[in-house]
């Protein structure tokens, strides 16, 4: 075999699998059909994303800097400029991969892979060729679903990937989809001066989220001036003098018009293309494969990982699953603890969760209590303004062993790492209550809702 492995996907879960696979001493081939490593995270989502709710957050704050005695004149918002500083992020992180492959002398091809057999893959586009290897890694990723008949032109009807690229602030922005997606490209332009109406299917935002954590970012949504539309069944978008959705409430049909729509209904693997069926891997209805506990598909030097695969579609369990698989395949012992595996919506205040959930732990059967510290009462989030939010903390009744932990406020996807690395090693919450945390940081709301679910706070 030319190769030891070769990775299909050069997103998160694909590149980190080959430079922990080059680390190992493994011939490690990357394909793919973007000429820039970083698959849709780096390039069309999660990065990009991150950079315009980073600006729009700093305009926004301008108009509240008058109490700190602050004087500042109106604020204007160049869309191109603020496009340009995005797409200059985004540049400089692929090219960080491309220097990492190169440093690792990791071989890339560009182009697309389909599978010839269970070693053999052929390519086509730019880097074209038939290549064979030991073993080969499915990371293809995903892409934007949708499920209506309508098409999206990336242009007035956008999805994830066209909604990062508006030329100017919408007059009014349909959302369709209540999901961490269509919350933070709505944060985005609201804070911009946009009119954005959400429209979910479901009674709540968030779906899978603590149900505490959901009803309080719907309100605080709502005072940010986002209109939402719940238990609402998009049927159509309607081309006419402007855009009009049309949408099912309490069996009446309803139309908002607008001048934008995203669609945000979640996303479907990239499976299609592989040619799965000549090697005898099947896929579910919607395009997911199947794998065992150590993301081995039926066929036995075929991996899978990342969004391909059933669970949650996250860029940081895409990298720990893509390199438990190299790891393994070098003789090491790759695993992924799925139960610590943290998820975070980047609207402003942020939310962060890892673990279980309220409802989770009333269905098992499982006993707990609970520990609730509110922002408002951080030193730190006064001295910032940040107060808005809590840390909830869920710990086992019996053992005291935390088994989720839930934040909506200031910093809260870094908080969350702590409580990340407590749950991999089994924390109580005496143990994070006992653990000295510097004042006056966000980081005490953590040890305080620790505390609390004790029965033992401090500072409330």
């Amino acid at each position: 075999m030319k190769y030891d492995v070769a990775i299909i996907g050069g997103g998160p879960g694909g590149y980190a699998a080959a430079i922990r696979g080059a680390q190992l001493g493994l011939n490690v081939v990357c394909i793919d059909e973007r000429d820039t490593l970083g698959g849709t995270c780096l390039n069309v989502g999660c990065i990009p994303s991150k950079a315009l709710l980073n600006s729009s957050l700093k305009f926004s704050e301008l108009s509240h800097l008058e109490k700190y005695g602050i004087s500042i004149s109106t604020p204007e918002i160049d869309t191109k400029k603020m496009m340009a500083h995005k797409d200059t992020v985004v540049r400089d992180l692929t090219k960080g991969i491309q220097y990492l492959f190169q440093k690792n002398k990791i071989t890339f091809l560009q182009g697309t892979a389909h599978f010839v057999d269970a070693h053999t893959l052929e390519v086509k586009g730019k880097s074209a060729q038939t290549l064979t290897a030991k073993n080969i890694i499915i990371a293809t990723g995903s892409s934007p679903a949708n499920p209506f008949e309508f098409e999206i032109d990336e242009d007035n009807i956008c999805s994830s990937t066209g909604i990062l690229n508006l030329e100017a602030v919408p007059k009014h922005l349909v959302i369709i989809g209540g999901g961490y997606i269509g919350l933070e490209m709505g944060s985005v332009w609201a804070r911009l001066g946009a009119k954005v109406t959400v429209i979910e299917y479901l009674d709540h935002i968030l779906d899978g989220l603590d149900h505490e954590i959901s009803k309080a970012m719907y309100q605080s949504l709502k005072k940010q001036g986002i209109n939402f539309q719940l238990n609402a069944a998009v049927k159509d978008v309607v081309k006419e003098k402007d855009l009009n959705v049309v949408y099912d409430f309490e069996g009446q049909e309803n139309k908002i018009a607008c001048d934008k729509v995203l669609v945000a209904v979640g996303r479907l693997p990239s499976t299609q293309n592989l040619n799965l069926g000549a090697i005898g891997i099947k896929t579910d209805p919607k395009g997911f494969i199947e794998v065992d506990d150590h993301l081995k598909t039926d066929v036995q030097t075929i991996f899978a990982i990342g969004d391909v695969i059933p669970g949650p579609m996250l860029a940081h369990k895409a990298e720990e699953e893509g390199i438990a698989v190299i790891e393994t395949l070098a003789g090491e012992h790759g695993h992924v603890n799925y139960d610590v595996i943290p998820s975070v919506v980047f609207t402003h205040p942020e939310v962060a969760c890892v673990g279980k959930t309220e409802d989770e732990l009333k269905k098992a059967n499982i006993p707990y209590t609970k520990g609730i510290f509110p922002f408002k009462a951080n030193s730190r989030a006064r001295t910032t303004d940040a107060t808005e939010g809590f840390v909830k903390m869920l710990v086992h009744s019996e053992t005291d062993t935390v088994l989720g932990v839930h934040i909506m406020g200031p910093e809260a996807s870094s908080l969350i790492a702590e409580a990340a690395l407590g749950m991999e090693y089994k924390a109580a919450s005496e143990d994070i209550a006992r653990t000295c945390h510097a004042h006056p940081t966000f980081s005490e709301a953590m040890k305080e809702a620790a505390l609390s679910a004790l029965g033992r706070a401090i500072h409330i």
